[in-house]
């Protein structure tokens, strides 16, 4: 059994999270919502274009079309990190000791705490990244593949190269895949040890959510009917393997995904408001949620597994306790 605690907004919810056990929702108006004790909230931006869960830091990291990163700490203060004048921030990443990363424009940059930022220059425009789980190693998702940065080091840029628009990227939690999704409804990805390709392909969608699983074996994605959840299992990743299909509804699509922190479960949304949770093993399905208002923009667990918080595109938010 679960129950719903609704939480109604105004717009469309970029990323819902858990920062210190309560509940964050970071809207595209540039504010950020929290349940703590009650509904409240933060204004930040002025219109804001992407948010990301520092949780090992204990925040929202967030970059707005008034060319700002913010942070929002779990009592809700806002802090400024980086201004960029009157660029948009397009994507900001999470690193290691409190290192971020942010983009804009052809330029990605990567800000420790007390020191200036590291301006990377790219050909094209610089549209996803994301830091190594270990190292200080900064991938930039951009026209014809990514490239790999290690900032405060003399090692060169790497170069995977992969003809097309990649709109995003994703590291292994072991670090030995990179992930890109792509414009052309597809995922691509290079083994790191020797750059081999990976082409995950056959969406009839764009991937516009991932989740890896909790020890890193299997990858869910969003862009179609249900969750495609490729293995990683072995030194080769999906290659020549078929992924699973789960959460399958025939009129619907699968527009969210986020795995469970410690089963092999993945929760999933659709683009009609329902969310499911979904197991790898047997494939068998639990309704958290009937349908809504809106496509499910972000999913996200709370560290025990035992609650999971939504956003929608359209403001209909909330909070899921499956101990109910």
């Amino acid at each position: 059994m679960s129950t719903v605690a609704p939480l109604d907004l105004d717009g469309h919810c970029l990323t819902a999270g858990f920062i210190s056990n309560n509940a964050f929702f970071a809207m595209a108006d540039g504010a950020v919502h929290r349940l703590a004790g009650g509904h409240k909230t933060t204004p930040v931006h002025d219109g804001m274009l992407c948010a990301t869960v520092d949780a090992a830091s204990s925040r929202l990291l967030t970059g707005g079309e008034d060319g700002k990163v913010c942070a929002v700490a779990a009592d809700g203060e806002a802090s400024t990190l980086a201004e960029l004048g009157r660029k948009w921030i397009s994507a900001v990443a999470a690193g290691p000791q409190k290192i971020i990363g942010y983009a804009s424009g052809r330029n990605a940059y990567v800000l420790a705490p007390g020191k200036n930022p590291t301006e990377l220059t790219h050909p094209r425009t610089a549209e996803g990244i994301a830091f190594a789980p270990k190292g200080l190693r900064l991938a930039v998702a951009r026209y014809n593949g990514t490239t790999l940065h290690f900032p405060g080091t003399e090692s060169k840029p790497v170069e995977l190269e992969w003809a097309g628009a990649h709109t995003n990227a994703t590291f292994s939690p072991d670090g030995a895949f990179l992930v890109t999704s792509m414009q052309e409804n597809a995922l691509h990805g290079w083994r790191l040890s020797d750059s081999k390709h990976m082409r995950m392909s056959g969406y009839p969608a764009k991937i516009k959510s991932w989740s890896w699983s909790h020890k890193g074996k299997w990858l869910a994605t969003s862009g179609a009917p249900a969750a495609i959840v490729w293995p990683f299992l072995t030194k080769d990743g999906p290659m020549g393997k078929a992924p699973l299909e789960l959460g399958t509804r025939g009129n619907s699509m699968v527009t969210t995904v986020a795995c469970h922190p410690t089963e092999e479960v993945v929760a999933i949304g659709y683009d009609d408001g329902m969310i499911l949770a979904a197991r790898f093993a047997d494939q068998k399905e639990i309704l958290l949620r009937r349908e809504g208002k809106g496509a499910i923009s972000s999913l996200a667990w709370d560290a025990k597994g035992m609650r999971l918080v939504f956003g929608s595109a359209e403001g209909d938010c909330g909070l899921i306790d499956i101990t109910s």
